[in-house]
């Protein structure tokens, strides 16, 4: 049997189960959490085995540091999936859940009330804790899902989901409702695009090229996520301090994240106040700057090596770089920013920094993306910071969901009608 047959086989195996996963009980689906969370304590040493063998191939391949980074587990990275794992358990059931109600025509008796999607497909890149988020946000939804990760992550991801699916036989809930597709062959994620009927929705995590790869070959229905190429605006009026802070940690605390800034952009008029201290440390940090013309020479005037210095072209403004480069374009004021960001941005998260409310309030209304911050770093775009719990993806596009992908992201809803016999006259 070939990958792609392979892949038909597994989409309808999830099919079937879906029924099941979407009569399955809160106290099942919560137990199945609680077995998952056991299997990951109980098979530590296994999992971790696995991914250090796909760190060390991909090492050996030439893959950068930075995608190193996203590929690697640990005991850390394990303990804040279990401990993913127990807040999803806690989190309240979105399933059977009325978003409206009313008495419509006759005295009938109509409620909207929230069900799972069915079958979600993912397909991701080198990140084997998504493996994990995107199973236990499945199963909590009564949903069935099929995972296409990358093929340098593939003993990760196998060891993962043979763990995973034991947690499942353990609650006496079906193990294909949770399966791993083959990623050596890109059969798998070809196939997977092409199987609308069978797969409800499907869900790109990764870079621009496979998000772009998706959204144009898919027949399945797509939901946009993860891409990344946010901003940092310092206006004029921003506090030097403050400035210093965000650009540091939006940039240098984990630049291989989607919400980490991979562009400055700066006010010409404050450029030489705000930007040497900001630029020399970013290099410091090992950050290559990638300038304008004007931020280029303020950054030269600053002592910056050469070697941490690059002109910037048009291209480079549109990159998510997802590693130790930044962009920096001086603009003339608020106006100039909101262009140069919604032009190059892929409406993830941006940021501005200011002290005055009439500014900020500009750039809050005319930046187009799911998270604008006011004076505060990118980084916090996150579902467990926004309260929402584990989150399956942050989406960048505007229907059905937008931004950190939470439990409700993973519904759709039906309508209940309710009767007496009524016939429509």
């Amino acid at each position: 049997m070939n990958v792609a047959q392979k892949t038909r086989e597994q989409a309808e195996a999830a099919k079937a189960a879906a029924v099941v996963l979407a009569a399955a009980p809160l106290e099942q689906r919560n137990a199945a959490l609680q077995a998952m969370a056991a299997e990951l304590t109980a098979h530590e040493d296994t999992i971790l085995a696995a991914n250090a063998a796909d760190i060390e191939a991909a090492r050996a391949d030439g893959v950068r540091e930075s995608l190193l980074d996203r590929l690697m587990l640990n005991p850390e990275r394990l303990a804040g999936c279990r401990q993913a794992l127990a807040e999803l358990m806690a989190a309240p059931d979105v399933l059977g859940e009325v978003i409206a109600g009313r008495v419509i025509s006759q005295g009938i008796h109509m409620k909207e009330v929230r069900v799972p999607l069915g079958v979600v497909g993912m397909i991701y890149e080198a990140r084997p804790n998504v493996t994990i988020d995107a199973a236990s946000i499945a199963i909590k939804t009564g949903n069935t899902i099929l995972l296409r990760g990358g093929k340098i992550a593939q003993r990760s991801n196998d060891a993962l989901t043979k763990v995973l699916q034991a947690a499942l036989t353990a609650v006496d809930l079906p193990k294909d409702a949770l399966q791993n597709l083959d990623a050596t062959s890109r059969d798998s994620g070809t196939e997977l695009m092409q199987l609308h009927g069978l797969v409800d929705v499907l869900i790109p995590r990764g870079g621009a090229g496979l998000i772009k790869t998706v959204v144009e070959n898919s027949k399945v229905p797509v939901i946009e996520t993860g891409s990344g190429n946010c901003h940092v605006y310092l206006h004029a009026a921003a506090d030097p301090q403050m400035a210093y802070n965000i650009v540091m940690n939006a940039k240098v605390q984990r630049p291989s994240v989607c919400n980490a800034a991979e562009s400055l952009v700066v006010d010409r008029s404050a450029a030489s106040k705000l930007l040497p201290k900001i630029v020399c440390d970013l290099a410091a940090a090992d950050v290559v700057l990638v300038c304008d013309a004007e931020s280029l020479a303020i950054a030269k005037s600053a002592g910056v090596a050469d070697d941490m210095l690059r002109a910037a072209t048009e291209e480079d403004y549109g990159i998510e770089y997802l590693d130790m480069f930044i962009s920096i374009k001086l603009v003339d004021g608020v106006g100039q920013a909101i262009e140069h960001i919604n032009r190059y941005g892929t409406m993830h998260s941006e940021a501005i920094v200011t002290n005055d409310f009439v500014t900020a309030q500009t750039f809050t209304d005319g930046v187009d993306a799911a998270a604008v911050y006011v004076n505060a770093s990118t980084r916090f775009t996150d579902g467990g910071v926004f309260g929402l719990g584990a989150e399956i993806g942050i989406s960048t596009q505007k229907l059905h969901a937008r931004g950190p992908m939470g439990l409700t992201a993973l519904t759709s809803t039906k309508f209940i009608l309710e009767g007496k016999g009524q016939v429509r006259q």
